[in-house]
């Protein structure tokens, strides 16, 4: 992911993910680290942030930010005049390209006069807005605190302050979600063309209200969840849309450059408490604790790291390989060897079987799963990687 840029020639590429770290109440499925917080608390972490943008610049002096990711929690329950102070301190302090992605996440609860029109002023060119499903008693059962309609004034006013990319999150495996009603929701969204659509099967973790009445939910089994997932790729690419990783889908030219640095092993800077890294082969984790965090940036002391991890050769091939594959265009098979001295097949095969199964495809030199491998892609995967094991 290399960009060439006016101001220097073959300037390698960054993303920054900056993480607001509030939201008006906690959904039942939701183990994100966020926390409802008062406008005083609002005020003195934007002002931190700011200061950790700042500190964190001489790091990123000899790269072009391309991406900046501005997630939660709900960032939207800043003002727009909050975020905009945040993008004009990465433009002040970093070598912004200009035509870099720059995403803002929303919830439909939080949208007010002017927002959008304030983001948009500010540069803020993709919003991302969680929608997960057009059912009332589904939003109900998740905890989600708006309603279909809510969602839908949100995303005509974000059309109305001109934003062209616009992605919409969806969920299934929902408690008392049935094909019929994920039918409806898919049809709703569609009638609104966003170009950019996530999907994500429900997860019950450990943490969350779901987990403690886990074995009550009224949710479907695993076979349903499966043919709901085939049933999105299906709607979804009929409709236009290139299912190019596994819970993504994009028109043409609209797939998430920034989440794609996630998955093709590119640089970025996280920060904000509980935000990650991925820089010059370390990660490193940041503590996920708002009050810590500022206090730690008003006293001049930095980040408050609490993880660090250089990436070691082994490592390093594990997560090209377990990321890679997610996507769509799988992997390179020339370029994995030039960059780990063996062959793909030796290492993780024989591919006989996938690719007779119907699971794995061989096309110009890559392998990639088919639209029904990825639907068992972690069985497949885990079988393939050890990560130290």
């Amino acid at each position: 992911m290399m960009i060439t840029d006016k101001t220097k020639k073959h300037s390698p590429t960054l993303g920054l993910y900056l993480h607001i770290p509030f939201c008006v109440g906690k959904c039942r499925y939701c183990d994100f680290y966020s926390a409802p917080a008062g406008r005083r608390m609002q005020e003195r972490y934007v002002a931190a942030l700011v200061s950790d943008l700042i500190a964190t610049a001489p790091k990123a002096q000899a790269y072009t930010v391309d991406t900046v990711y501005i997630g939660g929690g709900t960032p939207t329950l800043l003002s727009g005049e909050s975020l905009a102070l945040l993008l004009d301190t990465v433009r002040a302090h970093y070598r912004l390209l200009p035509c870099a992605e720059i995403t803002v996440e929303c919830n439909p609860t939080t949208l007010t006069d002017g927002l959008f029109e304030c983001l948009a002023a500010a540069g803020v060119n993709r919003v991302s807005i969680g929608l997960q499903s057009a059912s009332e008693h589904e939003l109900q059962a998740l905890g989600r605190p708006h309603g279909y309609g809510e969602f839908v004034r949100t995303y005509r006013a974000a059309r109305a302050a001109g934003i062209k990319n616009i992605s919409v999150d969806l969920m299934f495996g929902i408690p008392h979600q049935t094909r019929d009603s994920l039918q409806s929701t898919l049809d709703a969204v569609l009638a609104l063309a966003p170009e950019h659509i996530s999907a994500y099967g429900l997860r019950v973790e450990e943490g969350t209200p779901f987990f403690a009445v886990r074995e009550e939910l009224p949710i479907a089994d695993d076979d349903t969840v499966a043919d709901m997932q085939e049933q999105i790729a299906a709607v979804l690419t009929r409709a236009g849309y290139l299912h190019y990783e596994v819970s993504n889908y994009a028109k043409k030219g609209y797939c998430s450059r920034h989440n794609m640095r996630y998955w093709l092993g590119a640089p970025y800077l996280g920060l904000g408490p509980a935000a990650h890294s991925y820089f010059e082969g370390v990660r490193t984790a940041v503590l996920p604790d708002t009050a810590a965090y500022i206090a730690a940036q008003e006293q001049g002391r930095g980040a408050c790291i609490c993880e660090s991890h250089e990436i070691g050769s082994h490592e390093a091939q594990e997560e090209y390989v377990m990321l890679r594959m997610r996507l769509f265009e799988g992997i390179d098979e020339a370029d994995f060897a030039a960059r780990f001295g063996v062959e793909l097949e030796k290492a993780y095969g024989p591919f006989d079987k996938l690719l007779s199964g119907g699971l794995l495809r061989r096309e110009d030199g890559r392998i990639a799963f088919t639209e029904r491998g990825m639907y068992v892609s972690n069985a497949i995967l885990s079988d393939w990687l050890d990560f130290g094991r």
